[in-house]
């Protein structure tokens, strides 16, 4: 509910802020120009800077581009459909969200959700005022008249009891619907009215340099309305593998979780969720979850209470040019299958590892992100073609979609440590110290363990560590120390720049390129 990711390394907050001091230069300049159009305006009610016959000709049409500057006509038909949320959490769910607040790591990317909630900015615990639970609130948006309204997971998330407040300033008890936490969406009903003004969701794509408003209830000040223009799209912030954000410049802060953005056609194009922010208040980077995606979601939240995933059964991973290089790619691009399910609908269809996934169904897969998302947007039971680079050839595979089952919990890397012989066998170019599986893996009998990273190694810089298992050096399996320096010593020989390795992690499995040090 009040969660957000925040917080950056020096260097990038310098950026952001010499970034956003440009942009005010920019905005600045914006007003005086619009302020030289008022000026043409051959109204009588406005003063002529220019005056005489000579701008007659020009002072008609900046009049009228004059009256329909503002956005005054928009929001009064838009606002009276986005609401405040209030939400009432049990103690257990609030000490949770407050240890996990706690405990998060600091970075851009990991803090996201932890901007928005109260209007403090955190969760409030009315319990010090003699009460007992947790209280927040967000933003939302009617729908449809009969009540139903979109909102953030995180705004809701664990609630007791959720209230809204209208813009005519009525409130009503809601339920939750259902949520969807890899979107960050929810559906919640508002009992009590049938006649509510309702928001239209937009079918086309909001556009970069678009005008968008932004409406909600910013540090319990509801109703608040803030205008910008669609600064990007296709936003990766790193809160799941369907990360898809719009990003605006209005300025959101605090509250406005969410809170529609809005076109000036008064469609939402996208539900205000994120903002990156070194402060915590509004830096004018803030990010929406697009109207296509809240549509998909919602329409399922609302005839199933969830939503359902095609899913094909693989851990995927970006193709880097480093990876490119190591397997011959004329392109950094795809997705690259690092492991394919056992009994999944990619293995059951001839996918392995080392397999580049570039299109499905005809749509380009420009990297794993994307295709995560297409795969996500087919229903279970759909029928997929996928483009596959096979050991350099392309062929054509056609599966059947299963459902995306719930998050598995991964195995802590820590449990492959410590275990086995800790002695082993240098690989000195790449700082590995390498040794059988053995004992050290309970997963499987295949591969070379990592006993031990030189810290100052290119191995630890790829983020190699001591625990995890190699696979398979340049396409070869390895069952031994040995076979990891004769495919080393076969490639070097080879003149290759680097090698690509497949590791597993845990429960993970991934591919690394490795340079290598001829001579």
């Amino acid at each position: 509910m009040t969660d957000q990711r925040n917080s950056a390394s020096s260097s990038h907050r310098e950026q952001t802020r010499s970034l956003f001091s440009a942009r005010k230069v920019v905005l600045m300049a914006s007003v005086v120009t619009g302020l030289a159009v008022y000026g043409v305006s051959s109204s009588s009610d406005r003063f002529d800077i220019f005056g005489g016959a000579a701008h007659a000709q020009v002072g008609n049409a900046a009049s009228s581009a004059a009256q329909s500057f503002g956005f005054a006509e928009v929001v009064e038909r838009v606002k009276p459909s986005v609401i405040s949320v209030k939400v009432t959490m049990k103690d257990k769910a609030a000490d949770a969200s407050n240890k996990d607040d706690a405990d998060e790591p600091s970075s851009p990317m990991e803090r996201f959700f932890r901007q928005f909630g109260g209007p403090n900015g955190e969760f409030q615990n009315p319990g010090r005022n003699g009460r007992r639970g947790t209280m927040g609130q967000g933003s939302g948006f009617f729908i449809s008249s009969d009540g139903f309204a979109v909102t953030n997971n995180h705004v809701v998330e664990g609630a007791d009891k959720v209230e809204v407040t209208t813009d005519a300033g009525k409130t009503y008890t809601a339920k939750v619907v259902g949520t969807d936490p890899r979107t960050d969406l929810a559906l919640i009903k508002v009992e009590g009215g049938s006649d509510f003004s309702f928001a239209k969701l937009s079918a086309d794509k909001a556009r970069i340099g678009d005008w968008v408003l932004a409406v909600g209830n910013p540090f319990g000040l509801g109703g608040t309305v803030t205008a910008g223009i669609v600064s990007a799209s296709g936003r990766d912030i790193g809160s799941g593998p369907y990360d898809d954000f719009i990003q605006i410049d209005a300025p959101v802060n605090k509250g406005n979780s969410g809170g529609p953005a809005f076109n000036m056609r008064g469609e939402v194009v996208g539900v205000n969720t994120a903002i990156y922010s070194p402060s915590g208040g509004s830096v004018g980077i803030a990010f929406s979850i697009p109207a296509a995606t809240v549509k998909n979601v919602i329409a399922q939240l609302k005839d199933n209470g969830s939503v359902s995933r095609g899913w094909i059964g693989v851990q995927i991973q970006p193709v880097t040019q480093d990876i490119a290089d190591g397997m011959g790619l004329k392109q950094a691009q795809g997705a690259l299958v690092a492991d394919p399910q056992k009994d999944g609908p990619a293995a059951k269809a001839g996918i392995e590892a080392g397999d580049v996934i570039t299109a499905a169904n005809g749509q380009s897969v420009k990297d794993a992100r994307e295709l995560a998302r297409i795969i996500g947007g087919f229903a279970p039971g759909s029928t997929v073609k996928l483009d596959v680079l096979h050991k350099g050839k392309s062929k054509v595979v056609s599966l059947t979609l299963g459902q995306l089952p719930n998050a598995q919990q991964a195995k802590a890397d820590s449990e492959a440590d410590g275990k086995g012989s800790t002695r082993g066998t240098d690989v000195p170019h790449l700082g590995l110290t390498l040794a059988p599986v053995g004992k050290a893996d309970s997963a499987s009998k295949k591969g070379v363990v990592i006993t031990k990273v030189d810290p100052k190694s290119v191995a630890a810089d790829r983020g190699l560590k001591k625990g995890d298992v190699i696979l398979e050096v340049a396409g070869k399996n390895v069952t031994k120390p040995g076979d990891v320096g004769e495919a080393l010593e076969t490639a070097r020989t080879d003149k290759k720049g680097s090698v690509l390795m497949r590791l597993r992690s845990g429960d993970a499995s991934r591919y690394v390129a490795l340079p290598l040090a001829n001579g």
